[in-house]
């Protein structure tokens, strides 16, 4: 009997799970370090005993390399980015905001929040809003008069997002990447792809 309930225990703890949580916590927590990390790692397993889950296949591939090259290029992003919207504000006028579609070549639900939480851990990368359904990411952009800048924006998405796939995607995700151009945007930042931001 308590074998069993000991097997049952462990059977609730879900290596890929508790890896996945523990970087979305060290993402939310916009910073890699140590203390960040062991946090996370305690507050997954923990979830993972409080409340188990059924055996859900996550299709979740841990990439050593991937992952490492994703946390560096987000450490490097999240300082530059600090830096150029302080800069920004300092300036005054940020110039006109706008929302933009950024549609994405990955398909699954896992790689498309993956790819969110990214991008909004990011400073200046406000996440406005995400369609799983058409696999599309909505960001408030300032400067959207300068459509180097609407371009500068949408290829930033594009490459936390190939990043995000090759550390956690399937093979078939990561062909997708580099079988696959990105989906056609539709017409320039002029038009109704464009949106202003809420009052």
């Amino acid at each position: 009997m308590n074998s069993s309930g000991h097997r049952t225990r462990w059977r609730r703890i879900d290596l890929p799970l508790i890896a996945w949580l523990t970087v979305i916590w060290t993402l939310l927590w916009t910073g890699l370090s140590w203390g960040n990390v062991i946090s996370g790692v305690v507050v997954a397993v923990l979830l993972c005993l409080v409340f188990p889950l059924p055996a859900v296949e996550l299709d979740l591939r841990l990439r050593p390399v991937g992952i490492v090259r994703l946390a560096g290029y987000l450490l490097y992003d999240m300082t530059s980015s600090t830096v150029t919207v302080t800069w920004q504000t300092l300036r005054g006028k940020p110039g006109p905001a706008a929302v933009i579609a950024v549609p994405l070549r990955c398909r699954t639900d896992l790689m498309i929040a993956a790819t969110a939480v990214a991008v909004s851990s990011v400073p200046g990368g406000a996440l406005v809003e995400v369609n799983g359904s058409t696999a599309t990411l909505f960001l408030h952009v300032v400067h959207a008069d300068d459509p180097r800048a609407v371009d500068r924006a949408r290829a930033d998405v594009r490459r936390l997002e190939t990043l995000v796939v090759r550390a956690f995607g399937t093979r078939e995700e990561i062909a997708r990447l580099t079988d696959s151009e990105p989906p056609e945007t539709p017409r320039g930042p002029e038009t109704s792809e464009e949106r202003p931001p809420d009052a």
